[in-house]
């Protein structure tokens, strides 16, 4: 048996195994160091929230999700509290025919189990090689027809929208208007509108609210209430911001983490409706024990 007792990156592409998993679970504040390594991953979230860079993006994996990397694609993680995570390395030979980027999929009972059943256990004998090979058939099955879905924060490759997105990552409660985004960084309402569409994939108001519901789901992990996450992000009223969680999560934030749907029911009911919320105005939406077996993570200051 070749899999390492502890998790540890750098010899993740030394393990001959088609397909293993590593349970690992902390309570952290913090971010891991940006990595590579040649198998792909599976980050399953099982409890808790994870936000990743990664592949041009930010992604939020909220539980009973999935974040899919390609294998060779660099990555980095920040957790917010207390979360418990299913990581599945898989052969990167063996990956033809599945996703080429990255992508969130819901994790189904049979596919978890599945990532349950791939950790090695120093307690249980090694799998057989014939059963390994059967087994890793199935998962890959699984994982080829697995529901993704396109719900991270896209990051521009143009310089003026580098800084308004990266200033509304570091301030996710300024109001300001995409006029007034423009006088800042130098462009049009129209170019920037252009712009937004054309390297994201979506409008600006579009790009803030995914960029809240990211920001919401880390502070709802934390344990923060509703109405201080609804004020902090610029919300008029506590019911607008729970009308745009509940349209883009298919649920309120009170009961989103209370939520015991089966994961194959479990799907966030992402529509195309992006209308204005109640009381909007101005073109905008008015307005996160630890293991020894993760990545290093670079602690926060307090």
């Amino acid at each position: 048996m070749d899999i390492p007792d502890r998790f540890d990156p750098a010899r993740i592409d030394d393990v001959s195994w088609p397909a293993f998993s590593f349970i690992t679970e902390t309570t952290f504040v913090g971010e891991s160091e940006p990595h590579r390594h040649q198998k792909a991953q599976l980050l399953y979230v099982i409890s808790g929230v994870l936000t990743m860079r990664a592949a041009g993006g930010v992604w939020t994996v909220p539980p009973n999700c999935a974040l899919w990397i390609p294998g060779g694609t660099a990555h980095s993680g920040r957790v917010c509290g207390h979360v418990r995570i299913g990581n599945l390395y898989v052969d990167a030979k063996l990956t033809g025919g599945l996703q080429d980027e990255c992508g969130i999929l819901f994790v189904q009972p049979f596919l978890r189990e599945l990532i349950f059943r791939l950790e090695p256990r120093p307690d249980s004998p090694d799998i057989a090689p014939e059963r390994l090979n059967r087994l890793v058939g199935v998962l890959l099955d699984e994982l080829r027809v697995a529901p993704l879905e396109p719900i991270h924060l896209p990051m521009p490759a143009d310089r003026r929208l580098q800084r308004l997105t990266e200033a509304m990552i570091a301030e996710p409660g300024l109001r300001f208007t995409i006029d007034e985004w423009g006088a800042r960084v130098g462009a049009s309402n129209r170019t920037l509108s252009r712009l937004f569409q054309r390297e994201t994939g979506m409008s600006f108001l579009r790009w803030r609210q995914q960029l809240h519901i990211g920001v919401a789901l880390q502070r709802l992990a934390a344990g923060q209430l509703v109405t201080v996450i609804a004020g902090d992000l610029g919300y008029e009223s506590v019911s607008a911001f729970i009308a745009m969680f509940r349209r883009m999560l298919g649920t309120t934030p009170t009961r989103y983490f209370s939520d015991q749907m089966p994961a194959s029911q479990h799907r966030l009911e992402i529509t195309a409706d992006w209308r204005t919320e109640p009381g909007e105005r101005d073109g905008g939406d008015v307005a996160k024990g630890s293991a020894s077996n993760l990545v290093p993570f670079r602690r926060e200051p307090n």
